[in-house]
């Protein structure tokens, strides 16, 4: 069945993910990480949902693009060899498909998602 012209995403409706996403290490502290996809296109080429993690540091290296709208918490944010970058509550950003580089979640946080997956 196609997808309606609207889709309003739901606020953590579907049953999660609780493993840690692929290409996510933990480096430092204990973080946990809980995934929603509350919607995925017809043809598979893109995604998005909510992600909450608690506080530590993860490496991540990325395979997709991602957009994300930070709703709550604040991270650090540096590629591997680049300089750190601080986001927080209300920021927006996109990370490359071939980011490499450290993650420290710092509060609690609370992102909504897009990754373009094709």
């Amino acid at each position: 069945m196609p997808h309606p012209a609207f889709s309003k995403i739901a606020n953590r409706q579907v049953e999660p993910v609780l493993d840690d996403l692929d290409g996510w290490k933990k480096v430092s502290g204990d973080p946990s990480m809980t995934t929603w996809i509350e919607y995925t296109s017809e043809d598979e080429s893109l995604m998005c949902g909510w992600w909450e993690a608690t506080p530590g540091v993860y490496h991540a290296t990325y395979a997709a693009w991602e957009f994300v709208h930070l709703m709550e918490g604040k991270i650090t944010i540096t590629p591997d060899g680049g300089e750190p970058n601080e986001v927080g509550p209300g920021d927006a950003f996109v990370i490359e498909a071939d980011f490499s580089g450290t993650w420290e979640i710092k509060e609690k946080v609370l992102k909504h998602f897009v990754i373009r997956l094709k």
